[in-house]
């Protein structure tokens, strides 16, 4: 007889224990492993339909209201000047009242914070909010989609048109869309450069054929970008693109509100009619008529479960609701709701107490105190810069027996956009004085002024105890001679030679 064999796979655990002789008699074939696989897959046309419900009208309302902002915005005058203007040449970027120099730059990397940390915010609590409807690709992909299907119809139209052969009734239509899709970008082209140069001067330029060669360059281009994205490439920039989606994950956990299937009430899907009762027939309310993949920009099935495609526009929420009203069945079966919530069923009230956690909490909080700190930053903003340093060049001396002189570079600025008048002292050593200033100083409006500054200090005061030799700290003081409040106290040394 002959002795058993043991076989072991690659782990070496023991799977059969047969004859040598039935081994023998056994062929196993070997089936080749490799496989090829395409780094990119090949775009597949989306044709979303047109959709109405609650989150439809939000993100319409967001639509409307960052597209004014962006191209009104830089029509708004203040002071005579555009409102909103960053003018790079100037190194002046002007908001409302506000003039900011390269020195404000502080200011930037706040912005930049709490930029960050309101997405973070949001997207721990219910995910992709940002992309789903403030995201420009998804504002301008949803303006030419509208453009879209005004022209060529809704999606079946659209379907019927791209699969007809070419004919002059399609190419007039064709045609008609493309030029409304340009149109659209360039203006947006110009309002982007409008941001920076100013736009009424922008828009005489444009029409004399006087444009800079920057100008025109930067129009084309944001002008091209947004009609390659909106109108050509829509799904594939927030797929292959951006990088939000790849790293948002980092931000869900089980307590972040997703667009979600509800699998327990949806399956087993099936098609039936409105008079059928789907639990007599073993069915779930999903009736498979495959809305939700229909109206879905980037083409996916939800019912798949969330994946890194979706946007969280929340268009198969308000499709699938459509279809539960016309069959009598309860709205929600796709819905905002937590990994948490669908898995112990919580109560809605349960799952919102969930949702603002701790985690949330941290967020919102550290939002607001920056926000308030910066807002404070902003109203109590000193208009008037001082900097001030001994002149490497001019050593300290004697200029009168008794007099001891050092020479410094004041800079003065005034950001204000008013002429001021400044007075300058300065304190620290008995009888410390300026010298050769008339005073006071006159600037302009948004100038910056240099000056020679000398001071003389006795090395003997009348009354006092002379200097000793070496440096000696002083303070410096500039200030506005019709506002107390705009002042400036700056330190450095002041030098008694040996």
């Amino acid at each position: 007889m002959n002795a058993p064999v043991i076989l072991e796979d690659r782990e070496t655990r023991p799977t059969a224990v047969i004859s040598a002789a039935a081994r023998a008699r056994r062929v196993i074939p070997i089936q080749p492993t490799s496989e090829e696989v395409a780094l990119y897959e090949i775009r597949k046309t989306i044709h979303p339909r047109a959709v109405h419900g609650w989150f439809a009208r939000w993100r319409w309302t967001f639509v409307f209201l960052t597209q004014a902002v962006f191209y009104g915005v830089p029509w708004l005058t203040w002071n005579g000047r555009q409102a909103v203007l960053f003018d790079l040449g100037a190194r002046k970027f002007y908001l409302f009242g506000g003039v900011f120099w390269p020195q404000d730059v502080i200011y930037l990397s706040v912005l930049l914070i709490i930029s960050a940390l309101s997405l973070f915010l949001f997207t721990a609590i219910a995910g992709r909010l940002w992309c789903g409807y403030a995201c420009p690709q998804t504002v301008y992909t949803e303006i030419f989609m509208w453009i879209e299907r005004k022209i060529e119809g809704d999606r079946l139209a659209r379907v019927r048109l791209d699969a007809a052969p070419l004919t002059l009734d399609k190419f007039v239509i064709k045609a008609l869309k493309h030029t409304a899709w340009f149109a659209v970008a360039l203006w947006t082209g110009y309002t982007f450069v409008g941001y920076f140069t100013p736009i009424r001067d922008l828009g005489v330029a444009a029409i004399t054929w006087q444009l800079g060669p920057w100008e025109l360059f930067w129009i084309l281009f944001y002008g091209i970008a947004t009609y390659g994205n909106a109108g050509w490439l829509r799904e594939q920039v927030c797929k292959y693109m951006c990088p939000y989606a790849r790293f948002q994950s980092v931000m869900f956990d089980k307590d972040t509100l997703v667009i979600t299937y509800d699998r327990a009430r949806g399956e087993p899907r099936g098609g039936r009619s409105k008079a059928v009762d789907p639990r007599a027939q073993g069915l779930g309310d999903c009736v498979d008529c495959n809305i939700c993949v229909q109206v879905c920009p980037t083409g996916i099935d939800i019912r798949k479960g969330l994946q890194y495609e979706c946007i969280g526009c929340a268009a198969c929420i308000d499709g699938c609701d459509q279809v539960m009203d016309k069959m009598g069945y309860p709205k929600g079966l796709i819905r905002y709701t937590t990994e948490n919530a669908l898995a112990q069923g919580l109560t809605p009230r349960a799952m919102w107490k969930r949702v603002f956690r701790l985690r949330t909490l941290l967020y919102g909080a550290g939002l607001m105190v920056i926000t308030g700190v910066a807002a404070a930053s902003l109203a109590m903003r000193n208009p008037l810069k001082v900097d001030i340093i001994r002149d490497r060049g001019a050593l300290a001396r004697e200029t009168i027996p008794g007099q001891i002189e050092n020479v410094y570079r004041l800079q003065v600025m005034n950001t204000e956009e008013r002429a001021r008048s400044y007075t300058i002292s300065a304190a620290g050593l008995p009888g410390l004085a300026l010298a050769g200033l008339e005073q006071p100083i006159e600037l302009k409006a948004e100038s910056t002024k240099l000056f020679a500054l000398r001071l003389q200090a006795p090395l003997e005061p009348p009354g006092g105890v002379a200097p000793a030799a070496g440096p000696h700290k002083i303070e410096l003081t500039v200030q506005a001679v019709d506002d107390d409040k705009v002042v400036r106290h700056e330190q450095s040394t002041f030098i008694i030679p040996r």
